[in-house]
Formats: C-alpha cells, structure tokens, sequence
C-alpha cells in the first residue's frame, strides 16, 4: 500500500487506510521528527468517530480514546530506551488487548509487537505533502 496526500486531504487519506486496513489491530508508524506521524493518527481517529482530544502521548506514553467501535490506543515510543521500559510502562499489554493500537516510534521496543502488525513508513516530501507506504522491510523482534 502507498498513499500519497496533501495535508489538506489528509481526511480522505485516513478514510482510504480504514478500508485498506479493515481488520488488523495493531499498526507501527515509522516516521523522522516531523513526518506528520501525529496529524496522520489524528486523521485516523478523526475518520473512526473519536471526538476526545487527541494529542501526542510523548510523556504520558499511552493516550486512550474511545470511539463507537470501542477504544484506540495511541503509543508513543520515543521517550523509552528499550523493550523492557515498554513492558513495564505496559505497552504489551495494550498491543494483545484486541483494541486498535496506533504506535509512533516502534523500533525502540520492535520485540513486543504482535504478529500481523502493520509497518507502516511516513515521509515528507515537502511542507504540503505526506507519502505512507507499507514498509515490509521493518522487523518485529
């Protein structure tokens, strides 16, 4: 899957992942400082009926929203050094949960993934545009 978009089409981008994505639980957001990996999750939980605020859990590590689905899980990754600071701030535990999980960051914990985990690589091309793509080359641990 790649999906090209304009940040003013970013809604119309969300709702196309959803389709393309209708039944896996658990998605890893690869992506530099910057990339839009936080405005893309928003746009996701934007398009899934979310209408809690959703922000960035860089310090609080897990933000949980719910929508009329059930709940989404936004991780965040970046502050923690490796796999065992994420088992015991209890990421694994919101991964096998069967809720949907949107994950910023995971190549700092990739052993705690569950199998069928979605990698996903966001890039910027410039100010305006995003480029998502599969990236099958990420290994969970």
């Amino acid at each position: 899957m790649e999906v090209c978009f304009h940040l003013q089409e970013i809604l119309p981008a969300a709702e196309k992942f959803w389709q393309q994505y209708p039944l896996q639980k658990v998605f890893a957001f690869q992506g530099g400082m910057g990339a839009g990996k936080t405005t893309f999750i928003h746009a996701l939980c934007t398009v899934r009926g979310v209408t809690d605020t959703v922000g960035s859990p860089t310090f609080s590590i897990i933000n949980e929203y719910r929508y009329p689905g059930g709940k989404i899980f936004h991780i965040d990754l970046y502050r923690l050094k490796d796999e065992e600071e994420a088992l015991r701030a209890g990421v694994e535990d919101v991964l096998y949960s069967g809720d949907l999980c949107l994950v910023e960051w995971p190549d700092r914990a990739p052993g705690i993934f569950p199998p069928g985990t979605v990698a996903l690589k966001i890039e910027a091309p410039d100010q305006e545009t995003r480029k998502l793509t599969e990236n099958a080359e990420w290994q969970r641990g």
